[in-house]
């Protein structure tokens, strides 16, 4: 199947798959973007791409998806970021992964399921917690309106320093 841009979808995923999974984009490419910017970029991209193909495709496919559509904005994307777990100052390597880490501000979590459960949300929450860091979104794109399956959980915020 070849796509509008003329590239096939086969070379598009394993173009994906290739790619290394900690990274898309280079140190430099980097923006600073408020958080509000950020996470208004993250939306938008996943609803483009919610526009684009719809529901009913794999959690992973979405996550490469948004993983492309945020590097080729210049955002730095980190993919299946491994969570430490730190229990009596030992580091334990349990296997928990936060879906994407964008800009290493900002733990996006993925779903496809018919509706989100508050597990989901304090998974999120647990991410948020263990890594350090204040805001996650929950996306489920098994929904008809991406508006309908986001979330946006917060682990203590603190307002940022207005910058002049």
């Amino acid at each position: 199947m070849v796509s509008a841009l003329g590239t096939t979808i086969e070379g598009m995923s394993s173009f994906l798959r290739s790619a290394p999974r900690s990274s898309f984009a280079t140190p430099g490419d980097s923006i600073q973007l408020s958080m509000f910017q950020l996470t208004d970029r993250i939306i938008g991209s996943a609803i483009k791409i919610h526009r684009r193909l719809g529901p009913g495709l794999l959690e992973s496919a979405y996550e490469s998806c948004l993983a492309y559509e945020l590097d080729s904005q210049g955002l730095r994307v980190c993919r299946q970021k491994a969570v430490p777990l730190i229990y009596e100052r030992v580091k334990l390597d349990c296997g928990f992964r936060a879906d994407l880490l964008v800009e290493g501000r900002v733990v996006v979590e993925l779903k496809c399921k018919e509706q989100l459960h508050p597990v989901d949300e304090v998974q999120l929450l647990s991410h948020l917690r263990l890594l350090n860091l204040q805001v996650g979104l929950l996306i489920n794109f098994h929904v008809v309106r991406l508006k309908d399956g986001i979330r946006r959980i917060v682990n203590n915020y603190r307002e940022e320093a207005i910058q002049q």
